[in-house]
């Protein structure tokens, strides 16, 4: 990714992308610099318009992440078939250890956000 870096680098300072300024810009940073490596980013970064690929990355919309929760939707709703009423029935007549170990569980968090 540090070669990708070093180039983005070079395009935004107006300097040629080639393999000795490459090359400078790893070494500058502390890179163990691979000529090999250096000379196939060279070679894919020919007919690219840097500026243009830029433009075009910074503007993609970004996807949710998975940790967000998609909001429930009306299709849900809709859709008892009566495990809602098993599910209540369960609670309702479940042990008081279950809710023991929800408060246990939680006891921390209150310090960890103080």
């Amino acid at each position: 990714m540090e070669y990708v870096y070093a180039a983005l680098i070079l395009n935004e300072s107006g300097e040629e992308i080639n393999q000795s300024n490459l090359t400078d810009v790893l070494e500058a940073a502390g890179v163990d610099v691979e000529e090999s490596r250096v000379k196939a980013l060279i070679a894919a970064l020919e007919d690219v318009d840097i500026e243009e690929a830029v433009e075009q990355a910074s503007a993609a919309p970004v996807p949710a992440s998975g940790g967000a929760a998609a909001p429930a939707s009306d299709d849900d709703e809709s859709d008892d078939d009566g495990d809602d009423e098993a599910e209540e029935a369960a609670d309702e007549g479940g042990d008081d250890e279950d809710d023991e170990d929800d408060e246990a569980s939680g006891e921390g968090l209150g310090e960890l956000f103080g």
